[in-house]
């Protein structure tokens, strides 16, 4: 990917009317400001809420797309440019090449997607780089983790927790400048 680009991971499953579904399509709009490029999986849900946020500010988007079960699925309405991948594998190789990550609210593929980027850093298969969760929900998973002694102070640095999406934005912003 050129330029400075965050991928956004969220589900596809919330609509216009989750509560989650605004605060996506606020975090889009504010990376679009930003001067970021916005890469998702670029389908439904949390990513068109993103995608379509930083599309209305100007974003370049990225929709890094699967095929659906009867072949192939149309990227949402604020996809400026389609990558699609065949596999899951190749579409995390895509989006984890983004210079950041930002999750939103998600489910098992969120988590799959901010996990594998989390054991690419902690292994040093990948220079280090922000990976923010964005939301309540996300303490309880890392939490869980600390809880059962699976990850140590070090392997939970690499992960910032934030409650919202303000709080995102300036994460990202003391993660790339310091």
């Amino acid at each position: 990917m050129s330029g400075r680009v965050v991928a956004v991971f969220g589900s596809s499953r919330i609509g216009p009317e989750h509560p989650a579904y605004a605060d996506a399509e606020r975090l889009g709009r504010l990376l679009g400001r930003a001067g970021w490029v916005v890469a998702t999986g670029g389908h439904d849900g949390a990513m068109a809420a993103v995608s379509r946020g930083a599309r209305d500010a100007g974003a370049h988007v990225i929709g890094v797309t699967l095929p659906g079960p009867g072949g192939r699925r149309r990227p949402n309405d604020w996809v400026v440019e389609e990558r699609p991948a065949d596999d899951l594998f190749a579409r995390l190789a895509l989006l984890l090449d983004a210079d950041a990550w930002v999750a939103v609210a998600g489910g098992v593929g969120t988590l799959a997607e901010i996990t594998v980027a989390w054991n690419l850093m902690q292994n040093a298969h990948v220079a280090p780089r922000p990976l923010i969760v964005v939301g309540p929900g996300w303490d309880a998973v890392l939490d869980a983790l600390v809880d059962g002694h699976l990850v140590d102070g070090a392997d939970l640095a690499l992960v910032t927790a934030v409650p919202d999406v303000d709080a995102a934005m300036a994460a990202l912003g003391r993660r790339l400048s310091g």
